[in-house]
């Protein structure tokens, strides 16, 4: 099997959307991004998604891409393998509380799997201390501490649960 033309041996797996690396290659080749979706029988507007990183690739696409640009067969797929085995760790990796003992109730308003539990902790201290029931509360003051939930909600350490 002849090995066609790679991209970059710089580009490590996963570190960025195979989408991106399409429209750099377009670019870089004076290529419009329409014109080249329709070349391949799909909508502009799809395709557009997927270089801008917003939307996956699936791998009948990835297969055309490859043929018209000359690439490496598999190599579209692959990046977005690992792009999306490098999003889920992104995801795990985020420290939370123990999610079993918060309901998702009091998040009503926001997908609670999406929750920043550090970027959002002032937010999220108040409102589990707002509506909360106690075992929730000690959740929070467990994964924050003492010391934090008590800044966050204007209070001593001492008078916290």
């Amino acid at each position: 099997m002849e090995y066609k033309q790679s991209i970059s041996e710089d580009i490590h797996p996963g570190e960025i959307h195979p989408g991106l690396l399409v429209a750099f290659i377009l670019k870089k080749r004076g290529i419009g991004k329409s014109k080249f979706a329709i070349s391949l029988q799909e909508y502009p507007q799809t395709f557009s998604s997927i270089t801008s990183g917003k939307r996956s690739m699936n791998t009948k696409l990835a297969l055309k891409i490859e043929r018209a640009l000359n690439l490496r067969e598999g190599y579209l797929m692959t990046q977005q393998l690992y792009y999306d085995i490098e999003k889920i760790k992104e995801k795990e990796d985020k420290p939370h509380p123990d999610l079993s003992k918060i309901r998702r109730i009091l998040f009503w308003d926001t997908k609670f799997e999406k929750i920043d539990w550090i970027k959002y902790k002032d937010s999220i201290i108040k409102r589990v201390f707002e509506r909360g029931d106690d075992e929730e509360k000690n959740e929070i003051v467990r994964f924050y501490g003492k010391g934090t939930v008590a800044k966050v909600l204007n209070e001593k350490e001492e008078a916290l649960l």
